[in-house]
């Protein structure tokens, strides 16, 4: 008898985990390259991810957050999608802002083209969400908070005006090692979001994907009464909408168009 009421527990069981709402990633798997010192993006990615969203993760090698730490990181973009690949995800992202602009105008396509290549999924690159979150919110003016070196906000400021947008402020931290963007409070970030905003700017940019600002956003939107995107915000975004997932997270604005 006792026997008999175990094998039927482990039917249960084995049927229940079949089901495919038991399955992680069962309305989507998300696949997320991410540079190596980055401790941020997947944290705040989990607080957020509606039911039924997986995320997975391989981590491309990094330097120090300059240039040639840039570049020397895109050297892992091919080797790392096609670990990521083996996850079978439905929408591969890459999340790194200065990382997928750090080649000027259209580099972040370049880098979504060899990674949906790769990886056979579609591809979304932060460069690209920040300006599909700029269109979708109707902003075109930014004033930019970072924790980057200034050789990094000149990049990011050509890139974004390249791109059509007008940059009436940036600054950051002169930051050039990841691992202290990674610790520094999201109240630091409001306070310094705060001080970088102007009156004429028509929303606030909070840059990279390492920067903590998911605890912070409606804060920030609320005091002054804007909208604001960060990266890793905007990243969610577009990959969520890109696999037709459109739950209304409470991360600002941006999540409501």
């Amino acid at each position: 008898m006792q026997k008999r009421s175990e094998e039927r527990y482990l039917t249960k069981v084995l049927v229940e985990s079949s089901s495919p709402c038991s399955m992680h990633g069962w309305r989507a798997r998300l696949g997320l390259l991410v540079p190596a010192s980055n401790t941020t993006n997947e944290p705040e990615f989990y607080s957020s991810l509606p039911d039924g969203v997986s995320i997975h993760t391989t981590r491309m090698k990094t330097g120090k957050t300059d240039k040639e730490g840039l570049e020397y990181m895109n050297e892992d973009v091919e080797r790392s999608s096609e670990v990521l690949a083996a996850a079978d995800v439905d929408v591969a992202i890459y999340g790194c802002t200065t990382g997928s602009l750090i080649g000027g105008p259209g580099f972040d396509d370049e880098v979504t083209s060899t990674v949906s290549d790769i990886t056979g999924v579609p591809s979304v690159a932060t460069a690209s969400a920040i300006k599909d979150a700029f269109d979708a919110l109707g902003v075109s003016t930014l004033a930019i908070a970072t924790p980057y070196i200034s050789e990094l906000n000149e990049r990011e400021r050509d890139f974004l005006e390249d791109s059509g947008y007008s940059v009436c402020d940036i600054a950051g931290l002169e930051l050039d090692e990841n691992q202290e963007i990674g610790k520094r409070w999201p109240q630091e970030t409001y306070r310094w979001a705060r001080r970088i905003d102007t009156a004429n700017a028509d929303a606030v940019f909070v840059s990279c994907t390492n920067y903590r600002t998911f605890d912070v956003i409606e804060t920030l939107e609320r005091d002054l009464n804007k909208p604001v995107v960060t990266s890793n915000q905007a990243t969610l975004w577009k990959a969520l909408r890109t696999v037709d997932i459109d739950d209304q997270l409470t991360l600002g604005e941006l999540f409501s168009v």
